[in-house]
């Protein structure tokens, strides 16, 4: 199926499952709807100072991992989302292009792999039998592929156990899984409450930067007015982004500390395992998405080894480099 033809079904199936989400699918003409996750996106916006020179209405709808709001844009009540690595990947495998517009990194992983109270896991290898999460169509898919690429493994050499991600957490603090795929302040918090423990494979840290899109639905890209929505919503971001890496302390108390209620010492822990956001164009980050997909493909997770460039749309590359190269 060739870019046209998907773009086409996208647009035609944006609203295929409207009824399934009443609560979300409210007009979006006059506003700017931002699909969000762990309420980042908002309250980056909100620290900076960034939201406020926003001229236009914008909404935040909170979701707990990209199948989510996959379903939420295929349902035409979102504009643009927040989404991890393999989301994009996922939809466009099933036939719903959503084009990338937007791309912000991290060389370090946000993700880590977690074990329950009680195993200590010192290598990657030591995965091998383990009751595992799974999160098909979240980043914390790739994640775990390349984890047990990295130990000489297959997903058929652990025992996989579907899961959303919201459930995480649970799995690991009552032992249902061995080993899951989390995020901050999750990883603290279950170290501190429950014993939980990251795997202490330097290999760990090495294994993929922390990637995450911004994906449009293709109806708001033909809108000439959402299209400069979008363009002064990633100039706010990629502001707002530049100053978090230049004042994190302040960041990371405003979000961890007093927005999620992470004690000051644990998001200390949570800062130092951090590394600067970096924004990138649709041809920087195109090397890292084709690489993206060619380890699920090479795993039997999508079906076909598409070409990482039709993933993107090149309309806001301009933007985000006067955005990053501009002052905080």
């Amino acid at each position: 199926m060739n870019r046209r033809t998907l773009l086409q079904a996208a647009i035609i199936g944006a609203t295929a499952v409207l009824g399934s989400l009443p609560a979300l699918a409210a007009d979006t003409s006059s506003k700017l709807v931002v699909a969000d996750q762990s309420e980042l996106v908002r309250n980056l916006l909100d620290a900076s100072g960034e939201r406020k020179n926003l001229d236009f209405a914008i909404e935040f709808p909170n979701f707990a991992g990209g199948p989510a709001i996959l379903e939420a844009i295929r349902a035409g009540a979102l504009d643009i989302a927040y989404v991890g690595d393999t989301p994009p990947i996922q939809a466009r495998a099933s036939g719903t292009l959503l084009p990338i517009v937007g791309t912000f990194t991290r060389e370090v992983a946000q993700y880590r792999l977690t074990s329950r109270p009680g195993l200590v896991i010192n290598k990657l290898s030591e995965l091998k039998g383990k009751k595992v999460s799974y999160v098909e169509g979240s980043g914390r898919q790739v994640f775990l592929i390349e984890a047990l690429n990295r130990a000489g493994l297959k997903l058929t050499d652990v025992t996989l156990v579907n899961l959303r991600v919201a459930d995480l957490p649970d799995a690991i603090r009552s032992g249902t899984v061995d080993v899951a795929v989390l995020q901050e302040p999750h990883v603290t918090r279950l170290v501190k409450q429950v014993g939980a423990s990251p795997v202490l494979d330097p290999e760990e840290r090495k294994l993929l930067p922390s990637t995450s899109y911004f994906y449009a639905r293709p109806e708001a890209l033909a809108d000439p007015a959402k299209v400069e929505e979008i363009k002064k919503f990633l100039t706010a971001f990629v502001r707002a982004g530049k100053w978090s890496n230049d004042h994190d302390k302040e960041w990371a108390k405003f979000y961890y500390t007093d927005f999620q209620r992470v004690s000051a010492e644990d998001t200390d822990a949570i800062l130092k395992g951090q590394s600067p956001l970096i924004f990138q164009t649709s041809a920087e980050a195109i090397p890292h998405h084709q690489k993206l997909i060619d380890i699920l493909y090479q795993a039997g997770s999508i079906k076909e080894q598409f070409d990482a460039k039709g993933s993107f749309v090149d309309t806001f590359d301009s933007t985000i480099q006067q955005a990053r190269e501009g002052g905080s």
